[in-house]
Order: C-alpha cells, then structure tokens, then sequence
C-alpha cells in the first residue's frame, strides 16, 4: 500500500541580531505545518554561510544586524540566489525604507510591531509571488512614483548608501552616536565618519544642521 506523502515545507532562514527576536519570530512561523525555520543567523556573514548550506525558499531579515546591513544583505543574497524570496522585518518606519527595500531585491515588509500577526500573512503571500506592503505603503509609493515622473526632482537621500541611510535616520531620531554605533554594532570612530560623510553627501555645514535635517526629515517621513 502505498504511503501518502507530505507536501514539502517550505524553509524559512530568520536573520536578525537578538535572539529573542528570532526566537518569537520562529514560533509564529513553525506554528503552520507547511512552514519550517530551517535556520537562524545574527549578521551578515553567517547569513551567507548559512544561505549556501541550507538553501532556504524564503529569507526574514532585519534592516540592523551584525557585522552588515540588513538591505546589503538582500542584494548580496539576491545575486547568489536569484530565486529567493525577501522579506525585512524590521522596527525601522516602513515609510523610510520600503523603497530601498524593494530596490534591493526583498519583495516584502513588515514592522516588526505588526509581526505577530502579519509575519506569516506576509509569507505566504511572498511565497504566492507577490509584494508584501502595508496599504498605505501602496498608495503612497503609488503617489510618490506620480510626483516624480511629473517633477522630475530627485531627493538628495539617495546618493547616501543603505548604512549612510540607517544612520541619518537614527540621528533624526535623537540618537547620539554613542547611542548609534551601539546599535548598530560599530565604533563611536567609524559613527564619527559616516557624520562627516552625511554633511559632505548632504552639502551641511556643522552637526546641528545635520541634526535639523534629518529631524525634519523622519518627521515629514511619519
């Protein structure tokens, strides 16, 4: 008599620099039967290693992970693995990041103070072969592309880099750079340059119109 087989699970890869995160994250997931977390990674590197060796379908990714960026890691991904399917889970405001999100290669996101009830909504509908997005998110990516086709005008953000991005973005949001380069996992030093890196990019004179700039900026932004 022959045995019915099991449709195959489809492997998630969780990468995301606190472990209780992942922790949470995994339990939602492993709740469905047709889903498995087939592996966890706190940064950068072992995300790599561990994309190779355990070939996952899916990747959740945070923005802020050790030893790398969490949207640098998706492009990295996405050219070894064309196929794969991205999705950033992240605490950072989906309004700031979806579109480098999507330009990196994810195809989905979502905040992780939303994740316990739509991380495996966003999953699945990943999986399906579509963009995972807030409403509002659509819409106002909708708009935004409307302007530009019609101005033309493109923001001076986007000659920064994603890490030069995540770090304008922590200074608006009052952080000192102490207060950065710890959660970012890098020294007060290398904290300092992206600053400096930030004025020259962003033609400011001093550190408070840095400041200003980038207050101004995640508030127009919420």
């Amino acid at each position: 008599m022959n045995q019915i087989q099991s449709p195959a699970k489809s492997k998630v890869l969780i990468v995301d620099d606190h472990p209780l995160v992942r922790a949470g994250l995994k339990s939602l997931i492993e709740e469905e039967s047709d889903l498995d977390v087939c592996g966890e990674a706190e940064g950068y590197s072992q995300a790599l290693s561990l994309l190779e060796k355990l070939d996952p379908d899916l990747m959740v990714v945070d923005i802020s992970i050790k030893d790398g960026n969490g949207l640098e890691l998706v492009q990295t991904a996405k050219s070894i693995k064309p196929e794969l399917k991205m999705i950033v889970a992240s605490v950072h405001d989906e309004a700031l990041y979806a579109e480098r999100v999507l330009h990196a290669g994810a195809v989905g996101y979502v905040n992780k103070e939303a994740a316990t009830e739509k991380i495996v909504e966003a999953i699945r509908s990943v999986l399906r072969g579509k963009v995972y997005l807030s409403e509002e998110m659509t819409e106002r990516l909708l708009l935004n592309a409307a302007q530009v086709s019609q101005s033309q005008e493109r923001s001076p953000l986007e000659k920064l880099s994603n890490r030069e991005l995540e770090v304008f973005e922590m200074i608006g949001n009052g952080l000192s750079t102490k207060e950065i380069a710890e959660k970012i996992h890098l020294s007060v030093k290398t904290i300092e340059t992206y600053r400096d890196n930030l004025k020259k990019k962003l033609n400011l004179q001093s550190g408070n119109e840095l400041l200003r700039y980038a207050i101004q900026w995640v508030n127009e932004k919420m």
